[in-house]
């Protein structure tokens, strides 16, 4: 049998952590093969008493400290102590069907791939009209372009990176850990690394997982904000090459600020804004109309802030990861 290595990063979750590990407590992968790593950087509330709790009553959920607090090296001190022959990445801010351990091994072992991942089902992270339209959106192509794992695919493909992938232990010792240099874009970096290694990434529809969605708009415009920083901030320490979905915010908010500059010295340029702007409002209506229509009228005014609100503050994440790394590359220092 085939023994697994659950890794957890988690920080401040207690909202959530105790129905993550309640549904990994469910699967019906055999116990006595699975150990549970939950690696805490440093929480503040409650999530360390709860995974202890845990821990005390199931001896395989064994709780580490990560003092670093970034993520990325929670992943890595959690490799680095796994006794698996197989890894699997399950974020605190999800939970799990009965079988998702199960069906992410055997189609690892099956298929020949060194990591599979299944699809990202976004879940509202209340009862709020609120967060139900912001789970809508970050499942819809407007909101999350051509990524394959939010969107769905209805047959397994290869793919450039999946969430919560399963991995053969052997691939780290091939092409490395995660790079700790990084904070949002860390998986991409390291399936690409696999990729160009000659490794294969499957996307299993069948596997699937739930995300819980940010509750309110400022939530969703941090972890956007943050996003957006480090898919080119990136670029500091690696070459990372992006998907269009990476950079359309990117572009959009960069020909509202510049051309709304630029207007102050030569008036014209306001009608590239208005234009630019009119044409996002124009899509915006359109998306959020159908997602309504489909799910209820309530949604749309939410839909509206939420789609603007998601791009947005992407771009703006972007463009301050630009100038980050301007500023970085030119004092020869680690801006962040």
């Amino acid at each position: 049998m085939t023994r697994v290595s659950v890794i957890t990063p988690c920080r401040n979750e207690e909202r959530f952590i105790g129905g993550c590990l309640d549904s990994i407590l469910a699967n019906v992968f055999p116990k006595d093969e699975l150990e549970v790593l939950v690696i805490d950087g440093r929480s503040s509330d409650r999530t360390r008493e709860i995974v202890e709790g845990y821990g005390q009553k199931h001896p395989f959920i064994r709780l580490m400290e990560n003092p670093g607090r970034v993520q990325t090296l929670a992943t890595n001190i959690g490799i680095r102590a796994s006794k698996g022959d197989v890894i699997v990445r399950m974020d605190a801010h999800a939970e799990y069907p009965r079988d998702f351990i199960a069906r992410s091994v055997g189609w690892l072992q099956r298929s020949g791939a060194d990591c599979v991942g299944g699809l990202w089902v976004t879940r509202a992270a209340d009862s709020s009209t609120k967060a139900g339209s912001i789970a809508l959106a970050l499942s819809h192509p407007f909101g999350v372009g051509n990524a394959y794992y939010r969107v769905g695919v209805k047959e397994p493909q290869y793919v450039d990176t999946v969430p919560f992938g399963c991995y053969k232990k052997e691939v780290f010792n091939k092409v490395g850990l995660f790079n700790e240099n990084l904070d949002r874009t860390d998986d991409i970096e390291f399936n690409l690394r696999l990729r160009r290694a000659g490794g294969k990434i499957l996307l299993v529809p069948e596997i699937f997982s739930y995300y819980y969605a940010r509750a309110n708009f400022r939530g969703l415009a941090e972890q956007g904000f943050g996003n957006g920083f480090w898919i080119l901030y990136s670029l500091r320490f690696v070459r990372l090459p992006f998907s269009l979905r990476h950079l359309v915010p990117f572009f959009f908010v960069s020909f509202l600020v510049f051309p709304l500059l630029a207007s102050l010295a030569y008036p014209p340029f306001i009608y590239l804004f208005v234009s630019v702007l009119g044409l996002h409002s124009c899509l915006n209506f359109l998306f959020s109309g159908r997602l309504a229509f489909r799910h209820g009228l309530k949604y749309f005014p939410f839909l509206l802030v939420t789609f603007l609100t998601l791009h947005l503050s992407y771009g703006l994440g972007s463009l301050w990861g630009i100038a980050k790394l301007v500023v970085s590359c030119s004092t020869g220092k680690n801006q962040t």
